[in-house]
C-alpha cells in the first residue's frame, strides 16, 4: 500500500468514527426524548439501532487492523490508529447507556410522573455538546480545543448534584415517589458516564497530538 492509499485510508477511518458519533448524539437525544415525551416506540428505536453503532465499532476496529497489517505505520500513524479503536469503543458504551435511558423510558411509559422533567433534557443537551465538541478536537487535532472542552463537563456535574438533592428530598417525602425518582437517578448517572466517555475522547486527542497520557476525569 502507497503512502498516499494509506492516508487516504486513514482518513477514512476518520469519516466513520465521526459518523458514529453522530449516531451516539443522537441516541443520547433520542432517549432522553423517549423518557420526557414518555413515547415507547421511540425508546424501541433507540434500542434498536444500539446493533447499528455496535456494528460501526467493530467496522472501525477491523479497519484499523488492516492499516497495520498492510503497511509499516510510523508511531504517529500507530497513535493515530490506536486512538481510533479507542475512541470508536467510548462512543460505543456511550450509545450502551443511551439504550438503558430507553428501557427506563419504556418502563415509564404508563406511569404519572412526580415532576416535569426539567433539569434532565437540560443536562442532556450540554452532555450532547460534550460529545459534539470532543469529536470536533480529535478531527481537527486541536489540544487547546481539546482541554477546552473537558470544562464542560463541570457544567454537567453541577446539575447532577442538583438533581440528585431534588430526587433525593422527594424519595423522603414519600414511599409513592421511591420508584420513580431512583429511575430518575439512574438516568442522570448515566448521562453523567456519556460525559466522562466524551471526556475521554479529548484524552485521546491529546494523546493523539502529544503521545502523552492525561487523566482529565477528576
Amino acid at each position: 500500500m502507497t503512502r498516499s492509499a494509506f492516508d487516504n485510508n486513514l482518513q477514512m477511518l476518520h469519516n466513520e468514527i465521526v459518523r458514529m458519533g453522530s449516531l451516539v448524539e443522537k441516541q443520547i437525544h433520542q432517549s432522553i426524548e423517549s423518557l420526557v415525551e414518555q413515547d415507547e416506540d421511540l425508546a424501541n428505536t433507540v434500542i434498536a439501532k444500539d446493533d447499528l453503532v455496535d456494528n460501526l465499532q467493530k467496522d472501525i476496529e477491523n479497519k484499523s487492523i488492516r492499516l497495520i497489517a498492510m503497511q509499516q505505520p510510523l508511531a504517529t500513524d500507530l497513535r493515530n490508529i490506536f486512538t481510533s479503536i479507542k475512541i470508536a469503543t467510548d462512543l460505543e458504551r456511550m450509545a450502551d447507556h443511551a439504550v438503558d435511558i430507553a428501557k427506563i423510558a419504556k418502563r415509564l411509559t404508563k406511569e404519572k410522573y412526580i415532576k416535569e422533567l426539567i433539569d434532565i433534557p437540560k443536562m442532556a443537551k450540554i452532555v450532547e455538546k460534550l460529545i459534539r465538541e470532543s469529536l470536533n478536537s480529535y478531527v481537527q487535532a486541536d489540544l487547546d480545543k481539546a482541554y477546552e472542552t473537558v470544562k464542560i463537563d463541570d457544567e454537567i456535574d453541577a446539575i447532577y448534584k442538583r438533581v440528585f438533592t431534588e430526587l433525593l428530598d422527594l424519595m423522603i417525602k414519600g414511599e409513592g415517589n421511591i420508584n420513580q425518582a431512583a429511575q430518575f437517578l439512574f438516568v442522570c448517572k448515566f448521562l453523567e458516564r456519556v460525559a466522562d466517555h466524551a471526556t475521554n475522547i479529548c484524552e485521546s486527542t491529546i494523546y493523539l497530538v502529544t503521545g502523552e497520557h492525561i487523566d482529565l476525569n477528576d
